[in-house]
């Protein structure tokens, strides 16, 4: 059976591990299919292609994009795109730019609360971890307040400044979850809903947000999440069945010894429709564009 894993990320966003560096741990972990998932970025993709060509392997072209959706950041995932689509470059250029926005909001929050300095810190502990010219995303920001002596650790950072619904959760930047569908269906992409379960929402406005996304033409659910509890996996492999999408798995890899490890997730349901299963394909109702080294 092919190892795959279909969510992580790099230094060239919030990751901790450069992406030849990623790549070399999931080859070593077994990994076969592997999609680099940064946020609003295809930084590093190129490096990470080059990694997977010398080890073997096969690499999708992948991004997480983020959206709004009912006053929430929502995150949707496209795979197998075409890096030179002009309207996912011009998409990822607004993100980008929105994304230094919001860092600068970030730290004009924290420097309200007697934090100052979040930028400046945030952006130094970025650059130890690779080059990058993207802005600080949340990662960096607690790892500054940690090291400034304002928080225990990470989660405590989290938890008081910049988890959902506090002060560092800034959405106004983002564009719609239709808009986001719309872009990568120009781009060629298979698309698939991030982490349905992890946002903040009852189960009917869960559901509600599955109807949409499948409405604005999304393919697939990421049915299983790295090792969230099995109830999570059942009540999403549901609304796949219901709604005829199809199931992604990836292990939402960020750091070494932190939420998951590359390639290790819950197991998927049997007679659910793999989603990678059609990366060769292509997505209908757009061009046959779709990449796969």
């Amino acid at each position: 059976m092919t190892i795959v894993d279909l969510h992580c990320h790099s230094t060239a966003s919030d990751g901790a591990l450069a992406p030849a560096v990623l790549v070399e741990r999931a080859h070593l972990r077994g990994v076969q299919l592997l999609a680099l998932t940064d946020h609003d970025t295809l930084d590093g993709l190129d490096e990470a292609e080059r990694a997977t060509r010398e080890r073997g392997m096969q690499l999708v072209n992948g991004i997480e994009l983020s959206c709004l959706w009912g006053g929430a950041t929502i995150h949707v995932l496209g795979y197998g795109f075409s890096r030179e689509a002009p309207t996912l470059l011009a998409s990822i250029e607004a993100l980008r730019q929105g994304r230094w926005q919001r860092a600068q909001l970030i730290a004009e929050r924290l420097a309200a609360k007697g934090m100052p300095g979040a930028l400046e810190g945030a952006r130094a502990y970025q650059k130890e971890l690779g080059d990058s010219e993207n802005a600080p995303a949340r990662p960096h920001f607690a790892e500054f307040l940690v090291r400034a002596g304002h928080v225990r650790d990470r989660a405590e950072a989290f938890r008081k400044w910049l988890g959902s619904g506090k002060l560092g959760d800034v959405k106004q930047h983002w564009p719609s979850l239709e808009e986001v569908v719309g872009t990568l269906h120009e781009a060629g992409a298979w698309v698939s809903l991030a982490h349905p379960w992890q946002y903040p929402f009852t189960r009917s406005k869960r559901r509600k947000l599955v109807i949409d996304f499948a409405r604005a033409g999304g393919h697939a659910l990421e049915v299983v999440n790295g090792m969230q509890p099995l109830e999570q996996v059942g009540g999403l492999s549901i609304l796949a069945r219901e709604f005829g999408l199809m199931a992604s798995v990836g292990s939402d890899f960020h750091a070494p010894g932190e939420w998951s490890e590359l390639g290790l997730y819950r197991t998927l349901p049997e007679d659910l429709p793999r989603l990678w299963e059609r990366f060769n394909q292509s997505p209908a109702g757009v061009p046959a564009t779709s990449e796969v080294t």
